[in-house]
């Protein structure tokens, strides 16, 4: 019974905020919107956001900095370059 109230009661919340003034939702947003609900009121949001957090941490960074910090390697390389610098002006 419980679920059944916790159901129609989220039923109601997002028919309210979709119906907004002004507010515009696509398909796409909205079906984007009804998990991450159903994550908070059935308890899980925090082991859900975790998990976003080490998933957004992988992708961002450890992808990223694998083979180096990208940076470094750019300085290295123009360093390093067989291009003859170019020479100074006169002042």
């Amino acid at each position: 019974m419980a679920t059944g109230v916790i159901e129609g009661a989220y039923r109601h919340l997002i028919k309210d905020r979709m119906d907004i003034t002004e507010a515009r939702w696509t398909m796409r947003g909205a079906e984007a919107v009804l998990p991450l609900g159903s994550l908070y009121i059935s308890g899980d949001w925090h082991e859900y956001w975790q998990f976003h957090l080490e998933q957004e941490h992988k992708r961002n960074h450890l992808a990223l900095y694998s083979s180096g910090i990208p940076l470094m390697k750019q300085v290295l390389k123009a360093r390093c370059s067989t291009t003859p610098s170019p020479l100074p002006r006169p002042v």
